[in-house]
This record gives C-alpha cells, structure tokens and sequence, in this order.
C-alpha cells in the first residue's frame, strides 16, 4: 500500500511563542484524538513532534563525498514557517492521504504538506 508523509508546518514566529497550559493543552487534545481516529482505521505508522528548529543541526558536506565536513547550529535555512513534526500515512492513494492530513491539527494553526514516499524493490 502506497505511503505518504504527512509533514507539519507552523508558522516561525509561532515557535518558542509563549503558549498558556490551557492552549497547549487544547492542541494537545485535538492531536490526541486525530492519533485515535488515524490509529483506529489503521492509516498512521509512525509519526513525531520535534523540538524547536534552533535545536536542529545541518550538516553540510563542501565538496562531495570526502570534502570538508560542516556543521552548522539551526535550520538550514530562514523560513517563514517551521517543520514541527510528521506522520507517515498508509493510504489507498494520495487522494485518501488529502483527507486524512486535512485531519491534522497542523493544518488548522498552520500547514500541512503530503509527499509520496518512494519504493524501492530490494
């Protein structure tokens, strides 16, 4: 069965906002029950919440292969909105994954972005 990554975007000034108990628990509920419903018809295989993008480290590799290794603290790059997190979808088709990322909370307070996930035979 085809799958599809489901990825959460908020928007950047959203994150690290300061956000009341009673928020937070409000979109932790609405995740709550979008994880039930998703579990329950079998859709969802995996999914997380990340950490704030300044947490993330790129790495960069100038060269190639063997050229000269990068790190750098952040996100790779300035953006308008910030990945939060991701489900992977197990669908019939991408027109099954619309419905259930439409679901999301994400798409709600932010967006959500839905790409087929290459197979590859091995």
């Amino acid at each position: 069965m085809p799958r599809y990554l489901a990825l959460i975007y908020s928007p950047a000034e959203m994150e690290g906002a300061d956000v009341s108990e009673e928020e937070w628990n409000e979109v932790f509920e609405e995740y709550t029950a979008f994880d039930k419903e998703a579990q329950a018809a079998g859709v969802v295989k995996s999914g997380a919440a990340l950490h704030d993008s300044n947490t993330a480290t790129t790495v960069e590799v100038k060269g190639g292969k063997n050229g000269e290794v990068v790190f750098t603290d952040g996100p790779f790059a300035e953006t308008k909105e910030v990945l939060g997190g991701f489900y992977m979808l197990e669908c019939d088709d991408l027109d099954e994954a619309l419905k259930w990322a439409q679901k999301i909370p994400g798409a709600w307070h932010g967006k959500v972005e839905v790409r087929p996930v290459m197979e590859f035979d091995t």
